[in-house]
């Protein structure tokens, strides 16, 4: 595997970028504190902009790090315009396989961005990274996700009962994956 840590993306419509902390209010609006945005993630919705600040000072921290991928969803005509998150939550070199976990403001649903941000992801992890396998899960409540997946060219792989803590609630959980051959045999089409 090659870590070289979080790089600039482009895609057709999106900027994903590493963070910086004037994100953070932006970040606080359009999702991270919107309970109805933050259903189906394990964490609660951030109570203040001070919360969402001090965790970008410790991702910000984080880029120093090879290992550490996480991005910024931006439209590329204005930078600043926040509207998502995405990220490798789980990298496991041995198996050169990683987790990713995304969220995209509701204000944004719909229009294929969360797509469009995860097939920029997945190819920058197989291409230049050198990832052999990329993972990712959502609650079978949440069916939306797993479209999503599918439509970035990840194969559903099975259901989890119980297996997630959401909100205090223990919930089903679809997982989907794409392997480096497949991304391959995808581009050669």
């Amino acid at each position: 595997m090659n870590l070289i840590g979080t790089k600039i993306l482009n895609s057709q419509r999106l900027l994903l970028r590493p963070y910086v902390l004037e994100d953070a209010p932006a970040m606080f609006m359009n999702w991270a504190s919107r309970a109805d945005n933050v259903t189906y993630v394990t964490w609660p919705p951030h109570e203040s902009v001070a919360f969402t600040e001090k965790l970008l000072k410790e991702w910000i921290t984080s880029y120093e790090n090879p290992d550490f991928f996480h991005w910024v969803i931006t439209l590329k005509e204005q930078p600043n315009v926040v509207i998502g998150d995405i990220s490798v939550i789980n990298l496991d070199p041995s198996t050169q396989s990683c987790e990713l976990g995304y969220i995209l403001s509701q204000d944004y649903w719909g229009q294929g961005l969360m797509t469009e941000a995860l097939q920029a992801v997945i190819a920058f992890l197989f291409q230049e990274v050198h990832i052999n396998r990329i993972t990712a899960d959502h609650a079978t409540d949440n069916p939306a996700s797993g479209r999503v997946m599918e439509k970035a060219g990840m194969k559903y792989e099975g259901t989890f009962r119980q297996a997630v803590n959401l909100k205090g609630k223990l919930v089903d959980v679809s997982v989907y994956a794409i392997l480096k051959e497949d991304f391959l045999g995808n581009k050669k089409d």
